[in-house]
């Protein structure tokens, strides 16, 4: 063989060499980023599973207030209202998140009431939470099993122990409104009547209104 034909077929090698380690490069690369966007993404996923909601109690209200000094709307206007049933309600003086019906202490472990959309908004910066979207709300509702406080049956009952439908209506997250959409009902719907433990509810109030029966929900991990 000449020295040529030599020469070339070296030449002829090499390159198959080169091109052969950069296509086994980059397969090894193509892999580690296939692996880690995949390790991502279930990282992700577990994360957004793992969502969960949590009525905010009188104790968990109280602790924020303890830490900040804040000062609810109710307790900035002097009054709020009272819902008595479904239909009728009143105004009462020095009604606010410690005492709803302006009268008697609230419980730690009931639902914090008489707060605005407004308060709730700045415990969610204080406790670095969010308020959930309306379809938030119901898609993580969907498998709590526990007893809805409805149809006037029961009182508004302890946060660990009734569902998160029910009991008090839960303030959500508005998006480019200045309306609030209110989610889950309280103890006073029935189908007859407000039918609020259905998603198909549609009820609003204004981000400062405050009531005995309006309370908020959080996103936790």
């Amino acid at each position: 063989m000449s020295s040529c034909s030599i020469q070339r077929s070296k030449g002829i090698m090499v390159l198959t060499n080169i091109f052969l380690t950069f296509e086994v490069i980059t397969i090894s690369e193509l892999m580690k980023k296939a692996y880690l966007f995949f390790f991502f993404c279930l990282i992700y996923c577990s994360k957004a599973e793992k969502n969960q909601l949590k009525p905010i109690s009188v104790k968990d209200f109280k602790e924020f207030v303890n830490a900040t000094g804040y000062e609810t709307d109710a307790e900035k206007y002097g009054w709020s209202i009272v819902q008595v049933n479904v239909f009728d309600f009143e105004i009462v003086d020095g009604a606010n998140w410690l005492k709803p019906d302006g009268k008697n202490p609230s419980l730690d472990s009931l639902p914090v009431t008489q707060v605005s959309y407004k308060d709730a908004i700045e415990y969610c910066k204080w406790a670095n939470v969010s308020l959930p979207t309306y379809e938030q709300y119901w898609d993580l509702v969907s498998n709590d099993k526990r007893v809805i406080v409805s149809d006037n049956k029961y009182p508004i009952s302890p946060v660990e122990k009734v569902n998160v439908v029910g009991n008090v209506w839960d303030i959500t997250e508005t998006i480019n409104s200045n309306k609030v959409r209110l989610a889950g009902g309280s103890l006073f719907c029935s189908k007859d009547t407000c039918h609020g433990t259905q998603k198909d509810r549609e009820l609003y109030v204004d981000k400062e209104t405050g009531n005995i029966h309006i309370g908020f929900s959080v996103l936790t991990q």
